[in-house]
């Protein structure tokens, strides 16, 4: 008897689903490629200063937890600059004064920017160790005790 060379229902079925999956991403990977992230250059606040008396600023985004000034300019560049504790209000005047548009970040969306903190990465990779150490001390525990057994 002559065996049939031809994929099973399930092969061929799991297949055609695996590529109707994937054409179905293609739309939201695109537009994903399509958004482009803002990057700023940093400098510093002395520089943030005389760009605002040039009247070269657009607008400003301050973030008080970070204290920093997310600037847009009006040629379309983006730079970033920090200013020392407690002097929002001082540059927010300022900025009132010249007359640029500035938004201060409300808590949840300033939080949102803050970096998250290393050391819970370090604790993770910890317990990960210690649970791979175990599972090959298991094993070879088993396999000794079924290899004594044998002999």
């Amino acid at each position: 008897m002559i065996a049939t060379t031809r994929a099973s229902l399930l092969a061929t079925t799991a297949t055609f689903l695996a590529c109707v999956a994937c054409v179905a991403m293609l739309p939201a990977a695109a537009a994903t490629a399509a958004e482009t992230k803002v990057t700023y250059t940093k400098e510093s606040l002395q520089e943030f200063e005389k760009q605002l008396a040039a009247g070269q600023v657009a607008s400003v985004i301050i973030n008080r937890p970070l204290r920093s000034l997310r600037t847009t300019l009006k040629d379309g560049s983006h730079v970033l600059a920090h200013y020392i504790p407690r002097g929002e209000h001082k540059i927010a005047a300022t900025l009132t004064a010249k007359h640029v548009q500035f938004e201060v970040l409300k808590p949840a969306a300033a939080a949102k920017e803050v970096p998250k903190k290393a050391h819970k990465l370090r604790y993770i990779a910890g317990g990960i160790l210690i649970i791979v150490v175990l599972v090959v001390g298991t094993v070879l525990y088993v396999d000794r005790k079924r290899k004594r057994e044998r002999d």
